[in-house]
């Protein structure tokens, strides 16, 4: 067989797909994406909407290209402009995908899940439900009657129990999509893991370290402009920031007294975006007052909230 031919062959068993992480918010999208990465990609919190856009996060294994897209909590808050994007940022991607992982709390079927559960009844592509948090079970006989009960809801193609934290299980459900997805060739390079820039990456990091340092003092009114990114050339990465908040108390808040809440984020941020970049980074933080941004259409644009 000629080379050619060879090559045909492997590309027609190659496999290649686009695979959406649904669900509501805060049930651990963001840290099982992590986990099948092996690596830091979306950022994560106790707080409920920490991701606000859809990540693409790229594993190459052999033959299986699996494009994961993160996406924001589903939720039933309407109102505000941003909330109405992260909304359509979650619901956009369900009929352009191959498959659909709907991850759910172990024991903790809400009326935010059945609401999901509506929304699917459009798609035409295998839906995979994954149980996430198993480790919070008290016994393993708990596990047949859960799973025959949660097959009730929707005609799922695989029901995995999993711990998107300590691991368990996320082997199993690679494993399961992966026959799910198209022979396809690769869409990306296979050593490629995003499709976002540093300098994105660099903003979500900040924001991540805003949310762990405030807690429940956090406005959800906050977000990170990247202002300034650059590399010197002695490999030095400079990077400019803003904070915007809705309110001089905001601002104040996320300042501290004498400064020393902004440095404590500037410091934790730093050495992430260090790791990130693989170099010494420079990070100068602003906080600024821009009332209003999160309920006007044009300012969400300008801040990079696009769809």
């Amino acid at each position: 067989m000629s080379d050619k031919h060879e090559e045909q062959n492997l590309a027609a068993r190659q496999r290649s797909g686009y695979v959406a992480i649904i669900g509501r918010p805060n049930v651990g999208k963001s840290t099982l994406l992590n986990n099948i990465l092996g690596m830091k990609l979306s950022i994560t919190s106790r707080k409920p909407q920490t991701t606000r856009h859809q990540i693409l996060g790229v594993k190459t294994t052999d033959n299986v290209q699996t494009i994961y897209v993160d996406t924001p909590g589903i939720h039933q808050r309407r109102g505000t402009a941003i909330n109405k994007y992260m909304n359509r940022a979650a619901t956009s991607v369900l009929n352009d995908v191959d498959v659909i992982l709907f991850v759910v709390q172990v024991k903790q079927w809400t009326e935010e899940d059945q609401a999901i559960v509506e929304k699917l009844a459009t798609v035409d592509c295998p839906v995979v439900l994954v149980v996430n948090k198993m480790d919070k079970l008290s016994s393993k006989e708990e596990l047949l009657p859960l799973i025959s009960e949660l097959s009730e809801h929707y005609d799922f193609a695989e029901i995995i129990p999993v711990s998107a934290m300590n691991g368990m299980n996320v082997d199993v459900l690679e494993q399961k999509v992966a026959p799910l997805l198209p022979e396809n060739e690769h869409f990306y390079p296979d050593d490629q893991v995003t499709d976002r820039s540093t300098r994105f990456l660099a903003s979500e990091i900040i924001r991540e370290k805003l949310i762990r340092e405030l807690g429940q003092e956090l406005p959800y009114t906050s977000t990170v402009d990247i202002e300034k990114y650059i590399e010197d050339d002695d490999g030095l990465v400079r990077i400019h920031a803003t904070i915007y908040v809705e309110s001089t108390g905001q601002k104040a808040i996320i300042i501290g007294k004498k400064g020393a809440r902004l440095k404590s984020i500037g410091t934790a941020a730093r050495q992430d975006i260090s790791k990130l970049v693989d170099s010494k980074v420079y990070l100068n933080l602003w906080v600024k007052v821009r009332e209003g941004w999160s309920n006007d259409e044009r300012a969400l644009r300008g801040l990079g909230y696009s769809e």
